[in-house]
């Protein structure tokens, strides 16, 4: 009897727990993996990993994903690097474009994952032109971009970092912690507060820690641009809509999220580009039908884009697609939330936060987080076994 096909667009947390799921729990099933990079990349930790070069070692955060997979016989198992390009929905099929070439191959599909994650300005360098991966690359180019946001942020003397949200905030504590007196970091909160989506408790911990640190934080500023700057001094001018400017050897963008959506199909998605899906993470036809197709972490609607909630959905769509195939057992259903559970490291020595309800003590966030970024855990993550 023919193999179930299974593909999975996307190799982040997300999709790498879906494929180890399937592979050893449903009988008869080929998994094909589709991803641009060959390379799992950790970046959980991405501004530990930006700021101090010496933190990890790359093969802490960069893992090869082919390795995870070793166990499984070749005929349940195949990753491709490469990138999706177009889901022909009535042919039940992925066109995707190998890396290293120019011709596309259509993959067939029992049940497809779309898992392809979100990407923001600050990795693709949309505004700068410069870098800094908070995100995968969506290239297989990921090693090289971290050594070169590494290096620019060494060099340079002015850092403003815009949005003080939990990336930005993190950011903010490790380079005042690398650089120290050689350079002045600057970071810029839309709202009146940095991490405005915390009780002010937990903000206003978070404030003492960067301003002990020296970093200086601008409130009730929105950045409307950043432009190369004239006065030969400093290579941007980042702009305010409080019709202030700030000078800057390198700016980083912190906010805004982008998702990978340029080929999935346009029915599939809202009008931002996230793809809908429905409480058990099944994609749906414009008619309301359901279709062999699942959408799960940071590409769909649901909009607590964290690891964890990633993770989440994993096991929710992975339990979903076994009934599917199996044609027995009751489908799940995932369920947002509206609690924050968050912690947020600035720098090693403690940080803030919100756990079930209250702003944990600064040490309790160095040890749950602030002591690697859970560096040592993204082995297993690759493993399916988080």
């Amino acid at each position: 009897m023919a193999p179930i096909n299974v593909v999975i667009v996307g190799a982040g947390c997300a999709g790498v727990s879906i494929a180890h799921s399937l592979l050893q729990g449903v009988p008869n099933t080929k998994v094909v993996l589709v991803n641009p990079s060959q390379t799992f990349y950790w970046n959980i930790a991405a501004p530990r990993i930006v700021a101090k070069p010496k933190a990890f070692k790359p093969e802490q955060y960069l893992l090869p994903i082919k390795d995870a997979f070793v166990q499984y016989p070749a005929d349940t198992f195949e990753f491709i690097a490469g990138i999706a390009t177009a889901i022909d929905v009535a042919a039940k099929s992925v066109s995707i474009t190998p890396n290293g070439s120019a011709d596309s191959k259509s993959l067939p599909y029992d049940h497809l994952v779309i898992a392809s994650g979100s990407t923001n300005p600050s990795s693709t360098g949309a505004v700068t032109g410069i870098s800094v991966p908070f995100k995968p690359s969506n290239r297989d180019d990921i090693k090289e971009i971290v050594e070169a946001a590494q290096q620019q942020i060494a060099n340079a003397k002015e850092i403003v970092i815009g949005g003080a949200g939990p990336v930005g905030v993190e950011l903010a504590g490790e380079l005042a912690e690398e650089l120290g007196s050689k350079a002045t970091i600057t970071l810029i909160s839309s709202a009146d507060r940095v991490l405005p989506m915390l009780k002010p408790s937990g903000s206003y911990a978070g404030e003492k820690l960067l301003k002990q640190k020296n970093v200086k934080i601008i409130t009730s500023a929105k950045v409307t641009g950043a432009a190369a700057s004239t006065d030969g001094t400093k290579s941007w001018t980042v702009s305010l809509d409080n019709g202030n400017k700030v000078l800057a050897d390198l700016y980083i963008p912190t906010t805004g999220a982008i998702p990978n959506s340029s080929f999935i199909p346009a029915e599939f998605l809202d009008a931002d580009g996230w793809v809908k899906v429905n409480k058990e993470l099944r994609v749906q036809a414009s008619g309301g039908s359901a279709l062999p197709i699942y959408a799960v972490g940071d590409i769909n609607t649901n909009t607590m884009r964290l690891s964890f909630k990633a993770t989440e959905q994993a096991k929710i769509a992975a339990a979903n697609i076994k009934a599917d195939i199996l044609g027995k057992g009751d489908h799940k259903a995932y369920e947002q939330g509206n609690s924050v559970m968050m912690a947020v490291p600035i720098g090693e020595t403690g940080g803030t936060g919100q756990m079930f309800g209250m702003t944990p003590f600064s040490f309790i966030v160095k040890l749950a987080k602030g002591r690697d970024y859970f560096v040592s855990k993204a082995a297993q993550a690759l493993a399916g076994k988080t």
